[in-house]
């Protein structure tokens, strides 16, 4: 794959997953009172915010470690120059040309462990939201990504990001295990016939504060399969099961204090030749209060769309039924 693929991978809008409060309760009061239209709504919007903001930064994870041959193993000629950054006097860590149009990329393959670490400086250039923090990327010396069962830490620094269009804020903490299961490097995808990378993400202790200053902690358990047809295709899936569930990709608590867990019954679709937006894919959702379905890659009137859309803009259903029988039916952009 050339690397114009994978800085699209950076603008990528892969909203892959709506994630809200499910699971158990501690509070035998709130699983008798059921949510109302605004909580729902504000939930989905949290955790739709939540999921597209940390899959666009997994993004610029793939994106920063491609472009780098020392860390992909990758005997390809990605062009990648260090025009624009020098070694730090002094120093260990070299600035190199970004990908990430709203960051700076530097490379430390000196100290133990190795690092990435992407700062963001605030700009707009996404046009949709801005961005502050750092995300550093570390590994083992000799380590190769490409090499099958690769595996890298991923630590989200008070990543702050404010979506432009209402000022909302959410901030991202903590650690992520991201494992290339497959090995073999995204810039291989070139053709409909070139064999699928399968990437793993899990983290015990993502910490999320909402624009409600409450500070909350998930588990992720995600796999993300990179194909190629006419573009890049990523399709999403969960990794655990509970019980009879499989399929979960997150659990923990929401900003309303509820647990939670999310299956993805079917997987989450997103593919460069629609503008890498989510085409396809179902939420199954389960809490004290009732049952959510989520199903994605519908128009305005809740009907399935194919790519690409007029006006470029999907909508989910999200469907909420309740222990006593009381529904809810949204239809949404995202």
């Amino acid at each position: 794959m050339k690397t114009n693929n994978i800085q699209h991978l950076l603008f990528a809008t892969s909203l892959s997953m709506v994630l809200f409060a499910c699971n158990k309760s501690n509070s035998s009061s709130s699983s008798s009172t059921p949510p109302s239209n605004a909580q729902l709504q504000t939930q989905s919007d949290d955790e739709s915010q939540v999921s597209n903001e940390s899959n666009a930064a997994f993004d610029d994870v793939n994106t920063a470690m491609t472009s780098q041959a020392t860390i992909t193993g990758s005997s390809e000629n990605s062009p990648v120059s260090y025009g624009n950054g020098v070694m730090v006097e002094g120093g260990n860590q070299d600035t190199v040309k970004s990908y990430i149009c709203d960051a700076t990329v530097t490379v430390d393959t000196v100290d133990n462990p190795h690092t990435i670490t992407i700062s963001y400086n605030g700009s707009n250039c996404n046009v949709t939201r801005i961005r502050k923090g750092s995300i550093v990327i570390s590994w083992v010396p000799g380590m190769k990504w490409t090499k099958a069962g690769a595996v890298v830490t991923v630590n989200f620094d008070s990543l702050k990001i404010t979506r432009v269009r209402d000022g909302k804020t959410i901030i991202f903490n903590g650690t992520h295990t991201y494992t290339n299961v497959s090995g073999g490097s995204l810039l291989s995808l070139t053709s409909n016939s070139a064999t699928p990378i399968i990437h793993t993400i899990t983290s015990s202790n993502m910490s999320i504060t909402f624009a409600s200053d409450s500070v909350r902690s998930w588990s992720v358990a995600r796999q993300r399969q990179y194909s190629y047809n006419n573009g890049l295709v990523i399709t999403t899936t969960g990794l655990q099961t509970q019980g009879t569930v499989s399929g979960i990709s997150e659990w923990g608590t929401t900003r309303f204090g509820n647990s939670f867990t999310v299956q993805i019954a079917q997987p989450l679709i997103l593919s460069q030749s629609c503008g890498f937006q989510l085409t396809s894919g179902e939420h199954i959702l389960t809490d004290a209060k009732g049952t959510t379905d989520i199903t994605y890659g519908l128009d305005a009137t809740g009907a399935a769309t194919s790519c690409p859309i007029s006006g470029g803009t999907y909508y989910f259903k999200l469907a909420w039924t309740g222990s006593a029988g009381k529904t809810y039916t949204f239809i949404l952009p995202y």
